[in-house]
């Protein structure tokens, strides 16, 4: 039976890790050991980012609907109780964007929050 070295498939594994590794500093560039630690913590980094990128903008929505409804003599989570109570089901990031867009209607939402407190 022929032996089989596999220099292509291995060949194709170290260029993969080495073009995700083409921008960075050094030898991490070019050098397929280090390549490989550098991306596998870069991909770490990514996941984690990932989530981190989830609660920065929850964060967000929340001090933007919190400064909308300061005007109103509330705060946040008086808000968001009432609009509980009032049977109002509306995520934070289409209120803080209504906040921004349509004050008006952010307004009349806030009052339905109020009565029903």
């Amino acid at each position: 039976m022929a032996r089989v070295k596999g220099a292509m498939m291995t060949r194709k594994r170290r260029n993969k890790t080495l073009k995700l590794a083409k921008s960075y500093w050094g030898s991490k560039s070019t050098h397929f050991k280090m390549a490989k630690q550098a991306v596998k913590k870069s991909g770490v980094y990514a996941y984690i980012g990932r989530k981190q990128k989830k609660r920065s903008y929850r964060s967000l929505w929340i001090t933007r609907i919190s400064a909308a409804v300061a005007p109103f003599g509330l705060n946040y989570s008086r808000f968001m109780n009432g609009l509980k109570k009032a049977g109002i089901e509306m995520n934070r990031k289409s209120l803080s964007e209504m906040a921004i867009q349509d004050p008006a209607a952010f307004a009349a939402i806030v009052e339905l929050a109020k009565k029903s407190l």
